[in-house]
C-alpha cells in the first residue's frame, strides 16, 4: 500500500495502527487549527467583552458620582441591567433557533450600539434605565446565538477530529476573558486622557460598529451546521424510537410538543440549570461581597480593579492548559462538581486566611479560587448542554441556561445583600453553601459524552 507518510515525521506508521492511529496523528493539527467559523465565533466573544467592559466597570461610579443617584437606585439600575441580559437570554436563544444566528447577532450589535450611544448622553434616571435595559437586551440577543453556535460547532469539531469539545469552549471562554481584561484598560485609558464616561461609552459603541460590520460580511447567511445536521436527523428519525438514551427526551416523545415545553420539562437539563445557577450566584459576589471585603480590609475600593485584573489574567493564561488537562482525564459532570467545590472553598477560605500585604490576601484567595473553579466548570457545563437536549433546541437551551441563572442571581443578590451586615463567619459560610448545593445537584447529572469518550481514549491509548 503506497500511502504517503504524515508531514514532519520520519517514523513509519505501524501496520496495525488502523483508524485510531490515523485519528491520533491528525488530532493535534486540527485541534490547533479550528475552522474559520470557530475562529469567527471566538474573535466575536473577545470583541463583545472588550466593548462591554470598556464601560461596565465605570457605570456605578458614573451613576453615583456623576449623576448623583442614591445608592439603592444605583443597585437597582445594575440589577436591571443584569436581569435584562441574563433573564432574557431564553428569548435570544429561541429567536436563534427560529431564524438562525446571523440576523439575531446583527440585531443585537445594532441595539448595543444604540444603547451605548444613548447612555453616553443620558442625564435623567428614566433615560439611563432605558439605555441600560437596551444594552442588556442586546446581549440577550447576540450572546445565546454566539454561545449556542460555539457549542454546536465544538461538538461537530469533536466528532470530526477527536479533539474534545471542551478545548474549543475553553478557547471561547479565554477569548471572552481576554476582552474582559482589555476592555477596562481601554476605559481607564480614556478616563485618564480626560474623555470621561461619555468617551468610554462611545468607544464601546465603536467596537460594536466594527463587530457589526465584520459579521455582516463574514457570518454565514445559512447555519453551516444545522443544514448539514437536518438531513442526518431525518435519516435517523426511524431508529430514534428504538435508541432511547437514559436522561434524554427522544424524538418520538418530542413530536407534537413545542420546543419550549420539551426544554423546560427536560429534568436533567433543569438540574444543570440549577447547578449552574449556584455558580452564577457565587460569581456575582465579585460585584457584591468582594467590594465590601476590600473596603473593610483596606479602607477603600481602589484595589478592586487589580483583583478583577487578576481574575481576567488568570483565565487568559490558564484556561486553555487547564481545560486541555481536565478534558482528557475527567468527565464533564466530574469537572462541573469539582469546579463548584473549588468555588465553595474560595468563600470558606476568606475568614480563615490571615490578612496579608495591604489586607488584600483574603480577597485575593477568593478571586483565585473562584476563578479556578469557573475555568473548570464553565466549559464542562456548556459542553453538557448538547448531550441533554436535541440539536434543534440548542439555541433555546443555551439561552435558558443563562436565563434561569439570571433569575437566580436576581433573587440571590437580594438575599446575599441582606447578609452584608451579618458576622463574617456566618456570611461566608452561607455563601460557601450555595456552590456546594450546586455541586450536589450536578452529581445527579449524566456523565456526558465528551468525558466518556475521553476516558475510553485514555484507556485505549
Amino acid at each position: 500500500m503506497n500511502r504517503p507518510e504524515p508531514a514532519r515525521t520520519d517514523a513509519p506508521e505501524p501496520a496495525n495502527a488502523g483508524a485510531p492511529a490515523e485519528e491520533k496523528r491528525r488530532r493535534p493539527r486540527l485541534a490547533s487549527a479550528p475552522t474559520p467559523y470557530l475562529r469567527l465565533l471566538t474573535v466575536t466573544q473577545f470583541a463583545f467583552n472588550t466593548g462591554f467592559y470598556a464601560v461596565l466597570p465605570y457605570l456605578a461610579t458614573h451613576l453615583g458620582s456623576g449623576l448623583g443617584m442614591a445608592g439603592w437606585l444605583v443597585g437597582l439600575v445594575l440589577g436591571l441591567r443584569t436581569f435584562s441580559q441574563q433573564g432574557l437570554f431564553v428569548v435570544g436563544g429561541a429567536l436563534t433557533d427560529r431564524y438562525g444566528p446571523r440576523p439575531v447577532v446583527l440585531a443585537g450589535c445594532a441595539l448595543r450600539i444604540t444603547g451605548f450611544g444613548w447612555l453616553a448622553f443620558a442625564g435623567s434616571t428614566a433615560t439611563v434605565i432605558a439605555a441600560v435595559l437596551l444594552i442588556g437586551f442586546a446581549a440577550a440577543l447576540f450572546s445565546p446565538a454566539v454561545e449556542s453556535e460555539a457549542a454546536r460547532e465544538a461538538v461537530r469539531h469533536e466528532r470530526d477530529t477527536g479533539a474534545p469539545r471542551a478545548h474549543v469552549l475553553a478557547l471561547f471562554s479565554a477569548a471572552g476573558q481576554a476582552g474582559a481584561f482589555i476592555g477596562p484598560l481601554l476605559g481607564s485609558l480614556l478616563l485618564l486622557l480626560g474623555g470621561g464616561f461619555r468617551a468610554a461609552c462611545l468607544a464601546g459603541a465603536v467596537v460594536f460598529v466594527g463587530v457589526l460590520a465584520g459579521h455582516a460580511r463574514l457570518m454565514p447567511r445559512a447555519d453551516p451546521v444545522r443544514e448539514r445536521e437536518r438531513e442526518r436527523d431525518r435519516n435517523r428519525e426511524r431508529g430514534a424510537d428504538r435508541a432511547q438514551t437514559p436522561g434524554t427526551v427522544t424524538r418520538a416523545a418530542q413530536r407534537g410538543r413545542s420546543s419550549w415545553r420539551v426544554v423546560f420539562t427536560n429534568r436533567p437539563f433543569l438540574l444543570l440549570c440549577l447547578a449552574y445557577s449556584g455558580y452564577l450566584v457565587s460569581y456575582n459576589q465579585l460585584y457584591l461581597s468582594l467590594p465590601v471585603e476590600v473596603e473593610r480590609a483596606t479602607g477603600s475600593g481602589a484595589a478592586l480593579g487589580w483583583l478583577f485584573a487578576l481574575s481576567s489574567l488568570l483565565v487568559v493564561v490558564a484556561q486553555v492548559p487547564l481545560t486541555r488537562f481536565s478534558a482528557h482525564r475527567i468527565a464533564p459532570r466530574t469537572a462541573l462538581v469539582t469546579g463548584l467545590a473549588v468555588v465553595a472553598a474560595g468563600f470558606a477560605a476568606v475568614p480563615l486566611t490571615p490578612a496579608g500585604p495591604g489586607g488584600l490576601l483574603p480577597g485575593a484567595v477568593l478571586v483565585v479560587l473562584l476563578t479556578l473553579g469557573q475555568m473548570v466548570l464553565v466549559p464542562a457545563a456548556r459542553g453538557l448542554v448538547p448531550d441533554l437536549v436535541e440539536d434543534r433546541q440548542l439555541g433555546l437551551a443555551t439561552g435558558a441556561l443563562s436565563s434561569v441563572s439570571g433569575i437566580a442571581v436576581l433573587a440571590g443578590s437580594a438575599a446575599t445583600g441582606a447578609l452584608l451586615d451579618a458576622p463574617a463567619p456566618v456570611r461566608w459560610a452561607v455563601l460557601a453553601a450555595v456552590p456546594l448545593a450546586g455541586a450536589a445537584l450536578a452529581f445527579t447529572l449524566p456523565v456526558g459524552r465528551g468525558g466518556k469518550e475521553q476516558r475510553t481514549r485514555a484507556v485505549a491509548g
